[in-house]
């Protein structure tokens, strides 16, 4: 039970990290159809961001290097949404690939200007930096400051589409753009706004994922594979399905580092490769013929 408990907890943990990237992923292309490789660097700047602004301290400024972090990545998103994307969106997704990954290039390049080739650590806030027992298990309390973060970012996301003015346009985008802009909605700032909360999102996982991971070049490539992985499970576009894309992802690398250590990688893609063949587009996507 000890054991069943310490793997739970941890394949949570992984998959609220995992679903707060994809989140943000899903909702681009699910607003604008969209496929953006840079969303990994968005992750990796929140990352960096917190080793810069709160690494002197593991208390209140933590925290508050949190918000500064994903506000400042939200206003990077914001001007390369500005500069870049609002001329690809109606280009095909190979030219959104290009684009993106050329993106995914320059901000590498500029983090290791900015912040060198040398991995760093943040120490958790004192409060939360404990272990917790439960049933003879014992784990970190900073997990479940992940899980609670993924759930409040679930939850919020729900009451964003599904509740406010803002997420009915986002859904009416993607159903018929030219007949919201007709009328009188202004798609371009909506268009920004879809585009910077998912740059938020991505931030905020790479933020509060940084007591937890050395930072340090390259996670950016790491995340989004991961990301894109969960997305298809759950299906491009599909809020939900990333939630629920995540868990599946997070229990299988967590079957697989307990059953197979060195082969835990293949376990995260053949529970891709089961669910593409029985559901092509995915747990919870439409496909795009149906639109």
């Amino acid at each position: 039970m000890s054991t069943f408990i310490i793997d739970a907890v941890g394949a949570l943990s992984t998959a609220g990290t995992l679903f707060i990237v994809s989140a943000g992923l899903t909702l681009v292309f699910g607003a604008m159809r969209l496929i953006n490789i840079a969303h990994g660097s968005f992750y990796m700047y929140g990352a960096f961001l917190v080793t810069t602004i709160g690494a002197a301290s593991a208390g209140l400024r933590f925290w508050l290097a949190v918000v500064a972090g994903c506000l400042a990545v939200g206003l990077i998103g914001t001007a390369v949404e500005v500069g870049v994307m609002r001329r690809i969106y109606n280009s095909e997704h190979l030219t959104q690939l290009i684009a993106t990954f050329g993106l995914f290039l320059i901000f590498a390049d500029l983090a290791l200007k900015f912040w060198g080739n040398s991995s760093r650590t943040v120490t958790a806030p004192a409060a939360v930096d404990g272990r917790l027992s439960l049933g003879g298990a014992t784990f970190p309390e900073y997990d479940l400051v992940i899980i609670g973060f993924a759930a409040v970012v679930g939850v919020s996301l729900w009451a964003l589409l599904q509740r406010s003015a803002f997420g009915w346009r986002i859904q009416a985008a993607v159903e018929d753009p030219e007949a919201l802009q007709a009328s009188g909605v202004n798609l371009r700032l909506l268009r920004t706004g879809v585009f910077a909360l998912g740059a938020v999102l991505a931030g905020l996982a790479g933020a509060i994922v940084t007591p937890q991971v050395a930072v340090a070049p390259g996670m950016d490539s790491a995340i989004i594979v991961s990301a894109f992985i969960v997305a298809i499970i759950g299906g491009l576009g599909s809020v939900a399905g990333a939630a629920l894309g995540a868990l599946i992802i997070g229990t299988a690398e967590t079957i697989g580092t307990v059953v197979a250590p060195s082969w835990a990688s293949t376990f995260i893609y053949l529970a891709m490769i089961i669910v593409l063949v029985l559901r092509p587009a995915g747990l919870l996507g439409i496909p795009e013929r149906a639109r």
